[in-house]
Parts: C-alpha cells; structure tokens; sequence
C-alpha cells in the first residue's frame, strides 16, 4: 500500500488506536474489537513487550483495509526495524528529523510529536505526513484552534487527553485525525478480555468524529 492511501484511511478513520501494553497478551483479539468498532488504523507503541512480533503478525493476519503502525518510536533506527516489520505508518513523541527521513524513504506516513508553532512548523517543513500535538491536553481544543488559525495547511493529530467529552470539540478545532490510548484500549480491559467493551468504545469515538465533523 502506496503512502497516499495509507494516508487517506488513518484520515478517513479520524481515530488512531494507540495500543499500550505490559505484554503482548490479548493485543490480536483488541485489535480485531477496535476494527470490529469502526476504527481501522491501530498503533502498537514500542514500549509493548514483543511489539514488533504484534506488527509481524497483524500485518499478515489482518486485510488490506486495516492499518498497523508502530508508536512512541524515538529514533529512525526504530522505525526502521518497525518498517521491515510490517508497520505502515510510524508515530512519535517527538520530532527526530533523521525518522522523518527514513519514513519518506520507504513511503511510510509519518506523524511526528511537537507542541509549540515552531516545532509543528519544522516538523511538517521537514515532511511530516500529520503533525502530531503532543500532550494536546495542555491547551485542548482552543489551542489547536489557536494554531490552525496561521498554519490551515499543516494536518493535526491531537494525542494525550482526547477522550469522548472532548473527541469532537478537537476535529472541530481543526484536528484531522485524533489518537486514543487508554480511554478505548487500557490494560484492564485487557486484562479481563473484555473485547465488547473495547468494540463499544470504537463505535463510540468514530461517532464523536462525526459530529465534529459536522461542524
């Protein structure tokens, strides 16, 4: 799958999964309630014992209509490794020009993590595929809006904080895309196998995109 299509559907999707692990147990069964729910792009941070394996084996098991990234990825080396793995598009919490490179070298979509006007200028100046807003609690909506207003053209992803209250107001703002951690996938549900409720949680936030959506 081509960069531009691996683009458009974490963008049609509006949500990124972010996936956090103490092991790697249960991860396949949360990936296929959180697609069941709606939401086809799933980030496997690299803090996830066994996180590449969890690419390895989604990216064989899984059709083309589902993504797997890997996250928390610090380093081009990293992304790199998590590239051969199968991972289609890399996220991190930083800005690391050097990752930015070697993902526009295999075409994969990139969403580095910066926070004030500069850094998301630089990062998407350098060839960012989304900017990742990082933590996008500290400020929430009204300073995306803020930073939208002199820079349209640079594509947001606001992680950190976004939950169903506040899911909306971010695509409203001016957020394309927003990624969720433990508010859809958190280690008690995965814990007590409740795919159900991670399932209802999916639906849930893609609606949320919806309505912000609608302005």
């Amino acid at each position: 799958m081509n960069n531009s299509r691996s683009l458009e559907m974490i963008m049609e999707s509006g949500v990124v999964a972010i996936m956090r692990s103490k092991s790697s147990d249960h991860l396949m069964d949360a990936a296929r309630a959180v697609l069941a729910g709606g939401v086809n792009a799933i980030e496997v941070t690299m803090t996830t014992p066994g996180a590449l394996d969890v690419i390895r084996q989604a990216t064989s098991s899984f059709g083309p209509d589902v993504l797997f990234g890997a996250g928390s990825v610090l380093d081009a080396e990293t992304a790199r490794a998590a590239i051969l793995a199968g991972a289609q598009f890399i996220v991190c919490p930083t800005f690391n020009p050097k990752t930015v490179e070697i993902c526009k070298r295999y075409s994969v979509p990139v969403m580095p993590g910066a926070y004030t006007p500069t850094e998301i200028l630089n990062a998407w100046e350098a060839g960012a595929s989304m900017v990742k807003v990082f933590p996008a609690s500290v400020g929430g909506p009204a300073y995306i809006k803020a930073v939208k207003a002199p820079l349209p053209q640079v594509r947001l992803v606001a992680v950190g904080g976004v939950d169903l209250s506040n899911t909306a107001d971010f695509i409203r703002a001016g957020c394309e895309v927003v990624g969720v951690g433990g508010e859809l996938v958190n280690q008690k549900l995965l814990d007590a196998r409740d795919f159900d409720a991670i399932r209802e949680r999916a639906s849930k936030f893609r609606q949320e995109v919806e309505k912000g959506r609608q302005k």
